[in-house]
């Protein structure tokens, strides 16, 4: 295939990358590459610890599917070896880890997903296990005598562990290692990764000079906050809008950022072109149009991506429907749930029917007016409900139950 050229790939590149180390060398391999005609060998490592993956994933998922676009080849690796040791990137303890099992199925999941991003050409998925696990007891020596424990400790979450005295496996600094070893194995040009990973990446480049190799160009992406605006996004902080989110979830979640993030979600999770985000930038700046516009707008371009544009366009009707008209869904899922005529205290009828995770959530919820019956606000916990017929409960912003007697 003909591949752009150097500038128009680099221009490419470029856009939301924390770092390139070395960007000359980079160049160098695209130049290289436009002279032979062959592709880059593009390397994304995959944890396989956290297969459902959010906008967070997507970040550095987008990056390598615009290598691909480029014409470049996309390399998977699955961490099914490494995920036994588990990564302690940005950890203040030991991770635990994962039986090989495991690992393969996270990895399986992990792939599923990414392809709503990835382009299912120039793609090539492996698992580290290939390779990893035939190496001998003294292959582990020699890969090891090639990196020292004062550069191991050169690494910020290492460092501080060591001088709290809280305990660092040997194992733990076999992993940058092992990655490592990803890269020599399959001739990595260039490795994305978060900022987080740049220890990890650096490492590569060291184990591949030490193995004969082309050290790879290193490239970071920033790590997007959630919908909080303040923690990484983390699907246990309940701050993430994942990729197999519904249209209707992913509407509203977009919508719950927080305005400080708006150009960064633009920038770094949709396709919109440099100069529309120089002009959103400048609205922003100027306070020129109300960023409620402009989080709809961002929120109908993630829909799309992921979905459809008829999608966006739907969620976006039933979010006013919703939220500004104040109507209910017109699809509510339905449960048949106590007996006709029976009265169910509210804190019981939304937790047994799954609204709320506990009895004491489910009274947080009731006492801050997130939960209300047929469009009636419920604000005493102790309230009885008579079911004597369908009823629809709803609780926090968006979620809606049709309860059945029988």
């Amino acid at each position: 295939m003909s591949f752009p050229s150097l500038n128009e790939q680099m221009d490419i590149i470029r856009r939301g990358v924390s770092e390139i180390i070395p960007e000359e060398d980079l160049a160098r391999k695209i130049e290289k590459s436009l002279k032979t005609k062959k592709p880059l060998n593009i390397k994304l490592g995959c944890d396989p610890s956290r297969p459902d993956l959010h906008l967070g994933h997507s970040v550095v998922l987008r990056k390598l599917r615009q290598f691909q676009d480029l014409g470049h080849q996309a390399i998977l690796i699955v961490g099914d070896f490494t995920g036994m040791i588990g990564d302690p990137s940005g950890r203040s303890k030991t991770r635990p880890s994962l039986s090989l099992e495991e690992t393969k199925k996270n990895g399986q999941t992990y792939f599923d997903q990414a392809v709503k991003v990835l382009s299912d050409k120039n793609i090539k998925m492996v698992y580290n296990s290939e390779w990893l696990g035939k190496m001998s007891f003294t292959d582990v020596i020699k890969l090891a005598s090639k990196y020292t424990v004062s550069q191991m400790l050169e690494r910020e979450d290492f460092h501080t562990r060591f001088n709290k005295e809280e305990p660092i496996s040997v194992h733990e600094f076999l992993y940058p290692l092992a990655q490592a070893m990803d890269s020599v194995a399959i001739e990595s040009d260039v490795e994305l990764g978060g900022t987080d990973q740049k220890f990890n990446l650096l490492v590569g480049r060291a184990i591949q000079r030490e193995y004969g190799k082309e050290p790879q160009v290193i490239l970071t992406m920033p790590i997007l906050p959630g919908t909080d605006g303040v923690e990484k996004m983390s699907k246990s902080l309940d701050n993430y809008i994942g990729v197999n989110d519904s249209p209707k979830e992913m509407f509203g979640k977009t919508l719950s950022i927080p305005d400080k993030l708006i150009y960064d979600y633009f920038l770094l999770a949709t396709n919109v072109p440099a100069s529309e985000l120089s002009k959103i930038q400048k609205q922003l700046a100027d306070g020129s149009i109300n960023p409620r516009d402009l989080k709809r707008q961002l929120a109908r371009e993630i829909v799309a991506l992921y979905h459809s544009p008829e999608s966006a366009t739907a969620a976006q009707e039933e979010f006013d429907r919703i939220f500004i008209k104040k109507d209910t869904p017109d699809v509510i899922e339905e449960i048949t749930y106590g007996k006709i005529g029976s009265s169910v205290n509210i804190l019981q009828l939304i937790t047994e029917t799954k609204l709320a995770p506990s009895k004491s959530e489910a009274r947080r919820l009731v006492e801050q007016g997130g939960v209300s019956v047929n469009n009636e606000k419920i604000s005493d916990a102790k309230m009885a409900i008579t079911l004597n017929k369908a009823v629809i409960v709803k609780v926090g912003k968006r979620k809606f139950l049709k309860i059945i007697p029988f």
